[in-house]
Parts: structure tokens; sequence; C-alpha cells
């Protein structure tokens, strides 16, 4: 995962707006939405647009909202002061996606947002592979970009191929961080 304002402080404010791109049930929006003026999520599908609207109504959130769009296909109407989007960009069907982050983001604004680290063990998303029930290969991601994409249920990135990316659409990169899973968690002894 990359992580492009870690370390920045003023990341929320009561003040600002924030686009939450691949919201899901809001859960991340959700623990930032008390520090922010108004927040909105999109996501693709509606699946869970349900879990989002019973966990804002019984809670007493008002100032966030879902919105059901296509990044790739839509073009941004509105401007935020910060967007987040984390284990998104990997599955948009097209990378020019990334374009819709641009043109939501204020001038001023910051963007933080994970991506599938392609240096990790696992393949994090698995993988369609012939003959393989468990999909969760060991150092499948290492493979050379074309076979991994052939087979990845989504990309991965280095910090080059993300950076590289986010620069080609217009952003100017602040911060970029390898992170792990945190796997002093595990139990002991599996």
């Amino acid at each position: 995962m990359i992580n492009l304002v870690n370390g920045i402080t003023g990341f929320t404010g009561k003040n600002l707006s924030l686009l939450d791109i691949g919201c899901g049930n809001g859960a991340s929006m959700f623990l930032l939405s008390d520090k922010m003026k108004n927040c909105v999520g999109i996501d693709i599908t509606d699946e869970q647009l349900s879990e989002f609207n019973n966990y804002k109504n019984s809670n007493d959130i008002e100032n966030c909202e879902l919105k059901i769009l296509d990044v790739v296909t839509t073009s941004s109407t509105e401007k935020f002061d910060r967007i987040i989007s984390f284990e998104v960009i990997e599955h948009l069907s097209n990378e020019s996606g990334v374009q819709y982050y641009f043109d939501s983001l204020k001038d001023d604004g910051i963007l933080a947002i994970t991506v599938p680290n392609k240096w990790w063990i696992f393949e994090t998303h698995g993988a369609n592979l012939p003959l393989l029930p468990w999909n969760r290969v060991p150092f499948f991601s290492w493979l050379p970009k074309f076979i991994h994409e052939r087979f990845a249920n989504a990309r991965i990135y280095t910090k080059k191929r993300i950076k590289k990316l986010l620069e080609n659409h217009g952003f100017t990169i602040i911060d970029c961080k390898y992170v792990t899973a945190p796997m002093d968690v595990l139990p002991k002894g599996k």
C-alpha cells in the first residue's frame, strides 16, 4: 500500500469537504465525518447503500451522503478539499479514472490513497490461476506486469508506477511510503 499524505497535519477540518472514492459502506468516511464540514462518498454499485444509510441514520450523521457513479465514465462536477480512496484505483476498469480524482480536487486540496504493493509476499486480491484452489499465491505479484495482470483480480503498484500514474494526471506527490500488514497481530504459533 502507498500513503501519499503520511505525516501531513491538517488533513481534517470543520471547514473542509471530503470525497471518499470507492467508499463502499462508508466506514472510512464515517470515521472522519465529525472532523469535516461535509462528506460525499461515491461507489460504482449500490450493494452497500442500505448498510451506509443504516449506519448514518442510527448514528445521527447528517453531513454525509453516498452517490452511485463510475469515475471512469463520469466527469466530475464538484470540487473537494480532501479526497480519500483506499484500495480502489487497482479495481478501476481503466486507470484513466484517476482523472476524476484530479478534477474533483481543489487546487490546494490533498489526496490520500492506498494501492496494493507489488512487493508484498502474497497476492492480496487473488488470482485466477488454473489448478490452484487457493488464490493467495506467495510471490505471484512479483512476476512481470504482463503475466500478473493476465491472471490477477486487480492491478498492483510499485512506488514508481503509482507516482507516474498520478503525475501523468496532474498531481504533485507530497509523500509516498510503503506500508505492510501488521504482522505483529497474528496469533503466536500459527
